[in-house]
């Protein structure tokens, strides 16, 4: 067992006094049976109230509801994580999902059809010619070794990029221009599971660099597929390779854009600054 400190402020400035729209939170680590939360704060400035509430994908949901006029807006967690997963290749997959094709069995097609459903007709036929670079599809293989392929394959051939606009790049645009942030990695990953006929969400969370400790971070973002007998399995295509016990979760979503740490809007016509920073420690 390891345990992990994160901080996590998120600062907003304003040129003129604004009025605060009730802010979408996600910042609260998934818990489950390789992640426990010893501690958790969670502070805005001006003050807040909170509501929690679980989302219909399990991800824990804070809505905070300002009443002052404020020129700046702070948003801090801190939370203390004991984290389990220190030997990510111990699980056990389903025979028949061994090896690649496989096609889901039971009541699995009907559970996972949202994480299933195929991108544009475009996008489906460049990302399969994508594929068929390095694998062909009368190759046998086991199917983890193919999902690590296509992982190691982003983080060999393209080139990470900074990427403070928001949004998620397409998955036609980060082939094309070569580059890409992490969320813009974990959808082309995305992609290329569900043209394999894998159900895949994207991860929202943070990632331990050990190299990186006293510098200023961010937030990270990466890939899950399920495979049967070992349910969802994390794959981070940014460093390529299978999700280990440097990466913690805090939310899941069948849609990219879906989950942003923290979402809201102001009312007045003030331009905004953002600056954010992220430390995560091992402790």
């Amino acid at each position: 067992m390891q345990r992990y400190k994160i901080i996590h402020r998120t600062y907003y400035n304003y040129s003129s006094s604004v009025i605060l729209e009730p802010h979408t939170l996600l910042l609260r680590p998934r818990e489950d049976h390789e992640l426990r939360i010893e501690s958790f704060g969670l502070k805005t400035t001006p003050s807040s109230t909170l509501n929690w509430h679980r989302d219909v994908e399990g991800n824990s949901v804070a809505i905070a509801s300002f009443t002052a006029p404020t020129t700046q807006l702070l948003i801090e967690s801190e939370v203390i994580i004991q984290q389990f997963n220190e030997d990510p290749l111990d699980f056990i997959v389903e025979d028949y999902a061994i090896d690649y094709p496989f096609v889901y069995q039971g009541d699995d097609p009907i559970l996972l059809f949202p994480y299933l459903t195929l991108p544009d007709a475009k996008t489906t036929n460049v990302v399969n010619t994508w594929i068929s670079n390095f694998w062909q599809q009368n190759e046998n293989i086991q199917t983890y070794t193919l999902l690590q392929r296509i992982a190691k394959h982003i983080n060999m051939t393209l080139s990470y990029r900074v990427r403070e606009e928001p949004g998620v790049q397409t998955a036609l645009e980060t082939l094309s221009l070569g580059t890409g942030s992490c969320r813009d990695f974990a959808l082309l990953f995305m992609e290329a599971m569900k043209c394999l006929g894998l159900a895949s969400r994207f991860v929202s969370g943070y990632l331990h660099a050990p190299l990186m400790v006293q510098e200023v971070g961010s937030t990270h973002a990466w890939a899950e597929v399920y495979l049967p007998g070992a349910g969802w399995k994390g794959f981070d295509p940014t460093i390529g390779d299978i999700v280990g016990s440097d990466h913690i979760a805090v939310a899941v979503s069948r849609l990219a854009q879906c989950v942003p740490p923290i979402a809201g809007a102001y009312t007045g016509s003030a331009k905004s600054e953002l600056d954010v920073g992220v430390w995560v420690s091992l402790l």
